[in-house]
C-alpha cells in the first residue's frame, strides 16, 4: 500500500488485480472496427464495412454483446445486470 499525502491511502492493483475489480457487476461499452467484430463473431459473419459497431465487454475484458448502436448496447448491459461505463 501506497500513502499519497494529497488524498490519503491508495493501494497498487496488479493488472489481474484490476480485470477482477467489478467482476458481475460492471462492463464497458466500446465502439469497434468491423474487423474485431468479425475476429470475435467469426469470418462467416456478414457485416457491412462501414457499419458502427458497440461491443459489451464483462470488467475482466470478455466480449458479451455486439450491438449496431450505442443505446443496444446499453440494452445489452441492463439484460445481463451490467452497470456500463462507457470507453472512449
Amino acid at each position: 500500500m501506497k500513502t499519497n499525502e494529497n488524498f490519503g491511502k491508495t493501494v497498487e492493483l496488479s493488472p489481474q488485480d484490476l480485470a477482477l475489480l467489478g467482476e458481475g457487476d460492471l462492463g464497458y461499452i466500446r465502439e469497434i472496427e468491423v474487423q474485431e467484430a468479425q475476429k470475435l463473431l467469426g469470418s462467416q459473419t456478414s457485416v457491412s464495412p462501414d457499419s458502427k459497431l458497440f461491443c459489451l465487454y464483462n470488467a475482466d475484458g470478455t466480449p458479451v454483446s455486439i450491438s449496431g448502436s450505442k443505446e443496444a448496447a446499453l440494452g445489452s448491459a441492463f439484460e445481463h445486470e451490467l452497470m456500463a461505463m462507457s470507453v472512449h
